[in-house]
């Protein structure tokens, strides 16, 4: 089994994308896409596990991490820059882990080559308004109307106590207390870099382009039906729980896990959600399981 390594590659634009790769690359193919704030580093204590079944690639995102910051900053742009990652690196039919801003990148991704997502494992991602719970009425407002003042409002999470709520808001203090501080402490240490808060703030207005898409990708789930995995964190502050229900409507034969877990789910319960995945991996890939 080939171990986890750290590579970076460079785009034909010239923007670098570093990414964790693991796994022979034969086996089928596990794209994992973090959400805000973090990197690659959401994955690290899975990737391990899931190499003994996939072909693993753990991307960046543009902006964070170590990836450099594209010179346009939208979810497509995002997503295009992982598709010519994948295009380099040669990956065919593939599975996609959606997580938070990674869901947009992944849409991107999997909308565009249908036929070669062998399923999609989906963790605390919004692909209905059922998930746009109260915390998001200061950032619609923005979407609506894009005034100085709307976005000030719009952008208070992008400070450290911000950063460290994306771990630690609404979880139950013992579930808390399993989450090490370095995982926001980082996250935080890239956002400063130069040029990152201008490219939250883009991603941030560019969001509400993807809700405007929930309709095509509501059509997209029906019509393919990709075999799927939910993984979700109960007490998510920012994506409501009701998200859940409606990603089982429009999916019907979805697998579903709930946990008593927060928006970032693996930084407390990795063990139980690798399990998970392998099994799921293992049953989807092979067609006579």
């Amino acid at each position: 089994m080939r171990p986890a390594t750290r590579q970076r590659l460079r785009l034909s634009g010239g923007t670098e994308l570093s990414f964790i790769t693991a796994g022979e690359a034969s086996k089928p193919t596990a794209l994992l896409l973090h959400g805000f704030p973090s990197s690659a580093r959401t994955f690290r204590e899975v990737v391990p596990g899931l190499s003994q079944v996939a072909h693993v690639i753990a991307p960046d995102l543009p902006g964070f991490g170590e990836s450099d910051v594209l010179p346009t900053v939208s979810f497509p742009a995002f997503g295009q820059a992982i598709s010519d990652l994948l295009d380099r690196l040669a990956v065919g039919p593939r599975y996609v882990y959606l997580h938070d801003f990674g869901a947009p990148v992944g849409f991107h991704i999997a909308m565009q080559a249908p036929e070669q997502v062998l399923g999609l494992i989906i963790q605390n991602a919004n692909a209905h308004r059922t998930g746009l719970g109260p915390e998001w009425a200061a950032t619609q407002a923005f979407w609506a109307d894009p005034s100085p003042e709307n976005e000030a409002a719009a952008t208070t999470h992008l400070t450290f106590e911000g950063t460290r709520d994306q771990y630690l808001a609404n979880i139950p203090r013992d579930v808390a207390a399993r989450v090490p501080a370095e995982g926001w402490e980082e996250d935080w240490r890239v956002m400063c870099l130069p040029g990152r808060m201008d490219a939250q703030r883009a991603l941030l207005a560019d969001y509400g382009n993807y809700v405007a898409q929930f309709d095509a990708i509501a059509e997209y789930l029906a019509r393919w039906q990709p075999q799927s995995l939910m993984l979700w964190g109960r007490h998510d502050a920012f994506f409501a729980l009701p998200e859940v229900l409606s990603w089982m409507q429009v999916l019907p034969r979805m697998e579903a896990h709930v946990f008593d877990a927060g928006h970032l789910l693996l930084a407390t319960h990795a063990a139980e959600a690798v399990s998970l995945m392998l099994d799921f991996i293992r049953r989807t890939s092979d067609p006579l399981q």
